[in-house]
């Protein structure tokens, strides 16, 4: 949105690569040298990917968030971002937006946050 992710950028590989399905895949693929870490997705252009995400440092957290979980959660209490996670253990997606992480999330609530978010709705 309007933050400026450069610090989160910079701390990653710059890409500037439009985004697609097969990018992102190869991306996330284990056997990428960028799958750790999380990709920056702004106006649409993939720009930068193994990019380094603050993490929460709330307790309150369930035992199944790992730090994929917790690094969402931390970049949105910082941040105006929203991120989405797939867990790699069960491929449930998640979104984290203002601190707040919406888990187990169908492709259509996950394609409704998204379209919520770039259309400026703000959430609690």
């Amino acid at each position: 949105n309007e933050d400026d992710l450069k610090f989160y950028k910079e701390s990653g590989d710059l890409i500037d690569a439009t985004v697609s399905k097969r990018l992102l895949l190869a991306i996330f693929n284990h056997q990428s040298p960028l799958h750790d870490g999380g990709v920056i997705i702004y106006n649409s252009r993939i720009v930068a990917a193994r990019s380094i995400l603050p993490v929460t440092e709330r307790q309150d957290l369930p035992p199944q968030f790992g730090l994929r979980h917790r690094a969402a959660i931390g970049m949105t209490e910082i941040t105006d971002t929203l991120v989405l996670v797939v867990s790699e253990e069960t491929g449930q997606i998640s979104v984290a937006r203002n601190g707040i992480l919406e888990s187990n999330l169908s492709s259509q609530e996950t394609r409704a946050a998204i379209n919520g978010y770039l259309q400026g709705q703000r959430k609690p």
